[in-house]
């Protein structure tokens, strides 16, 4: 019998994959992290750390290393609906601030916390395919940049590759709750483009944008519109992206006085669930579930699932309980935290205006700074959607308003 080098290989080794990577080395297991980019290095993203993943980095002890960076710290997330704005802070105790740091910072220090942990790291290394048994997934086939073909075995496969992930594709896991792509979304960097400590959100008929600091003294602006305008806009990507902004003049003003530092680049994305285990396998962050970058929650997640995912893992190799026990918990747990956010999500990229009720509790959050906060809070993945709009809440913050 071959006897397996590794007790688990995680192909992907950004938000998803590192962490994971790194809490199985730290537990004592044997973890190969593979990814086909080197690193530093950058990817498609919304780039910001809510206040769970910051409470992630600092009970990983990365924390500081992220301050270090420089990416600036940012307090309070704005969002203007034209006749009115709300703003909040989303922090919590553990976490007063949110970071939007630009993923050549971000993932790399997450790959050095990974080797540092005992993890073997092999960047420029592609999957090429995924190894099975009669029992199911046993490793991975694939090679680096130069090098030959190999194939290395583990107890378990670890896919944190993303949606278009390579270990979803051969595994085939079920898939629910699907939604279509609803937006097309694209960003760049503007310097001369000052923040403070606000994020700031503008939402408008069709469209929606966003802006906050991330490294280099650089700001990061974001917008879109919907999906069915995709191939219409995307003959002038440049010209559509400035004349939504001059939706709201006084930001378009402020763009005019800035400095494009780079491209654009955009993406659309479904939304969709999947189950994220099976024999000899599991999923982690988009791999596993994803949903529109509105919210910007894919970061927050990815650091949800790799806990989740590392301690059901280190459950199964101590024998405290089955695999499938394990990782179906791991399962349940996700789906519970993130379908509300999930729905939620997935009605703000459709762009359309709000219902009348809905329209007319958010005028009602206005100026109330307990549930602008609140508000924020919901944005920020700290309060489950289904909370803050509750009836129970509803009708309190009705009341107030009175």
């Amino acid at each position: 019998m071959i006897k397996n080098r590794y007790d688990v290989i995680v192909v992907g080794a950004r938000c998803g994959g590192s962490p994971t990577a790194m809490l199985l080395a730290r537990a004592g297991y044997r973890v190969l992290v593979v990814d086909r980019a080197t690193f530093p290095s950058d990817t498609i993203s919304t780039h910001l750390v809510h206040p769970p993943g910051v409470a992630a980095l600092r009970r990983w002890g990365l924390l500081d290393r992220l301050k270090a960076t420089g990416c600036p710290p940012i307090d309070t997330y704005l969002f203007d609906f034209g006749p009115f704005t709300i703003s909040g802070a989303p922090g919590t105790d553990d976490a007063p601030v949110v970071y939007g740091p630009r993923r050549t910072v971000l993932d790399k220090l997450l790959v050095d916390a990974a080797a540092e942990a005992g993890a073997e790291v092999r960047e420029g290394f592609t999957v090429s395919s995924v190894v099975f048994d009669d029992a199911g997934v046993i490793g991975v086939r694939g090679h680096s940049r130069k090098g030959p073909t190999v194939t290395e075995r583990a107890r378990v496969v670890v896919g944190a590759d993303g949606w278009h992930s390579r270990v979803a594709q051969s595994v085939r896991p079920d898939q629910y709750h699907d939604k279509p792509r609803l937006l097309c979304g694209y960003y760049t960097y503007y310097s001369g483009l000052p923040m403070g400590s606000r994020f700031e959100t503008y939402v408008r008929p069709d469209r929606g944008f966003a802006a906050w600091a991330t490294n280099d003294d650089l700001t990061l602006v974001v917008g879109g519109w919907p999906f069915a305008e995709f191939e219409a806009n995307k003959k002038d990507i440049e010209g559509n992206f400035l004349k939504m902004l001059e939706l709201a003049p006084p930001f378009a003003e402020r763009i005019r006085a800035a400095h494009r530092e780079a491209r654009f680049v955009g993406t659309a994305v479904p939304n969709f669930f999947r189950k994220p285990f099976g024999p000899g396998w599991a999923l982690v962050g988009d791999a596993g579930y994803n949903k529109d970058f509105i919210t910007a929650q894919g970061i927050t997640d990815a650091f949800r699932d790799a806990e989740l995912s590392a301690t059901a893992l280190d459950e199964t190799f101590s024998g405290l309980c089955s695999f499938e026990s394990a990782l179906g918990r791991y399962q349940r747990t996700r789906d519970q935290h993130v379908l509300p956010m999930y729905e939620f999500t997935t009605q703000l990229a459709t762009l359309e205006p709000p219902p009348p009720e809905l329209a007319r509790l958010l005028q009602a959050v206005h100026g109330n700074t307990e549930a602008m906060d609140a508000f924020a809070r919901v944005n920020a993945g700290v309060t489950s959607p289904a909370k803050f709009f509750s009836p129970q809440n509803a009708d309190h913050i009705f009341t107030v308003a009175a």
